[in-house]
C-alpha cells in the first residue's frame, strides 16, 4: 500500500519534470523551424514647405509596418523547414568554399569559425584542468596540516570570482598599458598590442579558462584522494614502487570516474562558453557558438532579431555537446555494466 502512494506521488511528478524540462527545447526546435517577421505595407506620403502662395508639395512612397489597433506591429509567421540551419551553416557560401576545396573560405563562416575555436578551447584546455586539478589536490593532500586551510582558501579563489570579472582581471594584465604587458615590452625592447593578435587573444582565452575551472577540478579530485585505499598505498611503498608509479598505478585508477565526471562538466561548460568573449572582447578574432547565437538575437537597425537563425544556432551547439559527451558517457555505461 504504502508503494502504490509513494509510486502515484512520484510518477505525476516525474512526468512534470520531464515536461518542464523538455518544454523549452521544444519550442526552440519549433522557433527553428518557422520565422517570424513584421508584415509592411505601403503609404503615399505628401510633404509641403511651408507659405501660402509658394508652398511646395512632394509626394514620396514609404514602407511602414502594419499596426494593430493597440498599436503593436503585426507579425506573421511562415514554415521555413530546414532554411534557417542551412543558413547559419553558411548556404551558398559553404557550397562554393567546399567546391573549390577552400578550408579558408568555410572558416571565415561566422559559424564554422565558432565552432572551430569552440572545439579547440574546449578539448584543448580539458588536460590541463585535469592535470593542473590533480596536481593541486596531491600537493594539497600531503601538506602539513597546519597550512592545510590557507592553501585550499587560496586555490579557490579563481572558482570563487564571478566569471566576467576574472576575465576582466586577465585582460587588464595584458591589454593595452597592463602590467604584463609594460613588462614584456620592457624586457624584449619593443611594443606589443596583445588585443590585435588573435592567436594572442586565445591563448589568454584558454588561460583564463584553465585558471578559472581548475580549482572545481582540484575540490572533487581532493574529496576522492581521502578515499584512497591506504593499505594498498602502504603495499605500493613496500613493493619498492615510486611517487609517479603510486599515483600512476593506484590513485589514478582509483580516481577514473572522478575524472570521467570531470570531463563531462567541463565538455558541457566549455562548449558553452560565452564569458570569455564578453570579458577580452574577442568578437573581431575570436568568437563561440553561444555568443553567435546571442549575436543573432541582437537588434539590428530596424529592430528586428533574427531568432529562427538564433533557434537553429542553438539547437546546433546542442547537438554539438551531445556529439562531445558521447564518448566519456560510453564509458561511464561501459564500466557500469562491467560492475
Amino acid at each position: 500500500m504504502k508503494f502504490k502512494t509513494f509510486a502515484m506521488f512520484v510518477g505525476p511528478s516525474i512526468l512534470l519534470m520531464l515536461v518542464f524540462i523538455a518544454f523549452p527545447l521544444v519550442t526552440v526546435l519549433v522557433n527553428s523551424f518557422q520565422v517570424t517577421q513584421p508584415i509592411f505595407t505601403t503609404q503615399t506620403v505628401e510633404t509641403c514647405t511651408p507659405g501660402f502662395v509658394t508652398q511646395t508639395c512632394t509626394t514620396s512612397v514609404k514602407t511602414v509596418p502594419v499596426l494593430d489597433e493597440a498599436g503593436n506591429t503585426v507579425t506573421t509567421t511562415r514554415w521555413v523547414g530546414l532554411s534557417s540551419y542551412a543558413n547559419v551553416l553558411g548556404g551558398d557560401r559553404l557550397t562554393r568554399a567546399l567546391s573549390n576545396w577552400d578550408i579558408g573560405a568555410v572558416l571565415r563562416i561566422d559559424f564554422w569559425k565558432a565552432l572551430r575555436f569552440t572545439l579547440t578551447f574546449t578539448l584543448i584546455t580539458l588536460p590541463f584542468v585535469l592535470a593542473l586539478g590533480l596536481a593541486v589536490a596531491v600537493v594539497v593532500n600531503n601538506a602539513a596540516r597546519s597550512i592545510k586551510g590557507p592553501v585550499i582558501f587560496v586555490s579557490l579563489l579563481p572558482f570563487i570570482i564571478t566569471p566576467v570579472i576574472g576575465a576582466l582581471s586577465i585582460r587588464w594584465l595584458f591589454y593595452g598599458d597592463g602590467i604584463v604587458t609594460i613588462w614584456l615590452e620592457a624586457l624584449f625592447s619593443t611594443d606589443l598590442s596583445v588585443a590585435a593578435n588573435g592567436w594572442a587573444v586565445e591563448f589568454l582565452m584558454m588561460f583564463y579558462r584553465v585558471w578559472h575551472v581548475a580549482p572545481f577540478a582540484f575540490v572533487i579530485f581532493y574529496a576522492g584522494l581521502q578515499t584512497v585505499n591506504q593499505d594498498t598505498l602502504e603495499s605500493a611503498v613496500i613493493d619498492g614502487a615510486s611517487r609517479w608509479e603510486r599515483l600512476r598505478y593506484v590513485v589514478i585508477p582509483h580516481l577514473m570516474p572522478l575524472i570521467v565526471f570531470i570531463t563531462l562538466i567541463h565538455l558541457m561548460d566549455a562548449y558553452r562558453a560565452f564569458e570569455e568573449v564578453i570579458g577580452f572582447s574577442s568578437q573581431s578574432h575570436r568568437i563561440t557558438l553561444q555568443y553567435l547565437t546571442y549575436d543573432f538575437l541582437q537588434p539590428d537597425d530596424a529592430g528586428n532579431r533574427q531568432i529562427s537563425s538564433a533557434s537553429a544556432s542553438a539547437m546546433l551547439t546542442m547537438i554539438g555537446v551531445v556529439i562531445l559527451l558521447a564518448a566519456p558517457l560510453r564509458r561511464t555505461w561501459r564500466d557500469h555494466r562491467g560492475g
